[in-house]
């Protein structure tokens, strides 16, 4: 993947942020024109239109204008607001239109049946942006596990390192921090984990437990002397939080300019910073914002098969790639996004495997490890042959993974085993 060039395919982008503008980048970069945006924010419509060279006529405000047009583009990415992504969804596959929807599908089932529904009567190609399936170092960990190697797989531990800094950003202070705006972390950040892991099982759970909580950035956690803005702190020097640090340190580096801290300022100089922290939601204390979704959570999954599988989502680390732990009746497999180790019991020996993330979106922080650009690649060859094969899962693959997320949530809440088959009974 990565290797085609889409000449003549274009796009519109529905939702301009970071992920619209990430995806439609590397669109362009594969040869795909983007040909039209809606995105309802002035500075940042102008901007992207600016940037891809769009026609004025194809540069909307309101989503239902653009897909009003007949025929705007020849496919859709769907970047918009979580809250957003089923009316949208709905709509451009009333209109015919191919389409990328970034994860979640939506919040809730019925909305989610509500995607499929329309996606099928109307027959178009259509992709959720569950980019961990796409990365090199998927493909890898793939291969050797199919290669029968370890032979059955019994049990998994699958970890997702949020990051201190970046749980800060976007679950504390930002656009995901509470749950009636977005939805519960498990969704917006980790159904990219529950559906990866039924991926590399190759199985729907049955069963699914889940412990976790808010624990830290909550008022009581607030250091004594502290305000509740960190311009202003007097001990913010020694937060581990602090926003001054966060993002100040972001000025001068590229990628880090784009994100996270195109999201706090358009101004990307030290005082332009500081000026944004005294007003911005990236300036307050993380002990003194109004946010309700989890910093840690633990899920047991329990397969039809036998197999087991524990995933844990911890703000509580650097931002890493996940890393993953696989057993199985002949041997074991370690990965950590870049290196794969195999211990094969018969042997006795130790194999690595390295992928070949030669590409600038390697980083746990940008791109998904290759995954964005794979992802694109798949879904531009699919929209330009109309065939969906290039696609590693669809409309209710997705739904499937959707409703462990919920099935977990459900368990967290009530402190209960909930069973999958009984939600089909």
């Amino acid at each position: 993947m990565g290797s085609a060039n889409h000449h003549g395919t274009s796009l519109a982008v529905i939702g301009a942020g970071v992920r619209g503008l990430g995806y439609a980048r590397r669109a362009r970069a594969q040869g795909a024109r983007i040909a039209a945006v809606a995105e309802p924010r002035p500075e940042a419509r102008e901007r992207f239109a600016a940037e891809f060279e769009i026609a004025p006529e194809l540069v909307f405000e309101n989503v239902y204008d653009l897909l009003a047009v007949d025929r705007a583009a020849d496919a859709v990415v769907i970047s918009s607001p979580d809250a957003c992504h089923a009316e949208h969804a709905v709509l451009a596959a009333r209109r015919g239109y191919p389409m990328l929807l970034e994860k979640p599908m939506a919040l809730s089932e019925q909305d989610c049946a509500r995607i499929i529904d329309a996606v099928e009567e109307a027959g178009v190609v259509f992709a959720v942006g569950h980019v961990l399936r796409y990365t090199p170092y998927t493909r890898l960990l793939k291969r050797v596990l199919d290669s029968g190697r370890i032979g059955t797989i019994v049990s998994v531990e699958h970890l997702e390192p949020v990051g201190w800094w970046h749980q800060a950003h976007s679950y504390v202070r930002g656009n995901w921090r509470r749950e009636d705006e977005s939805g519960p972390m498990l969704l917006t950040k980790s159904c990219h984990d529950i559906d990866w892991l039924m991926y590399i099982v190759g199985e729907s759970p049955g069963r699914v437990s889940s412990f976790g909580s808010l624990s830290h950035f909550t008022p009581e956690h607030k250091p004594e002397g502290a305000t509740d803005r960190c311009v202003s702190c007097p001990v913010e020097s020694s937060c581990a939080y602090s926003a001054k640090r966060i993002y100040l340190g972001c000025v001068g580096d590229p990628l880090r300019e784009y994100w996270p801290l195109s999201m706090v300022t358009e101004d990307m100089s030290e005082a332009g910073v500081l000026a944004a922290l005294e007003h911005s939601p990236y300036g307050r204390c993380v002990y003194a914002c109004d946010n309700d979704v989890v910093d840690h959570q633990v899920v047991s999954l329990e397969f039809p098969s036998g197999t087991t599988a524990s995933f844990t989502m911890t703000a509580f680390t650097e931002l890493v790639h996940r890393k993953t732990r696989i057993f199985g009746t002949r041997g074991t497999v370690e990965g950590d996004g870049e290196i794969v180790r195999l211990h094969d019991f018969v042997t006795d020996e130790t194999e690595e495997y390295r992928t070949s993330d030669s590409h600038p979106g390697a980083s746990a922080a940008d791109g998904h490890g290759g995954g964005d650009d794979a992802l694109i690649d798949a879904f531009l060859t699919a929209v330009a042959s109309g065939d969906p094969s290039t696609l590693i899962s669809d409309a209710r693959t997705s739904l499937a993974g959707h409703r462990v997320v919920w099935a977990a949530e459900s368990a967290r809440r009530t402190g209960t085993v909930v069973r999958l088959d009984a939600l089909d009974a």
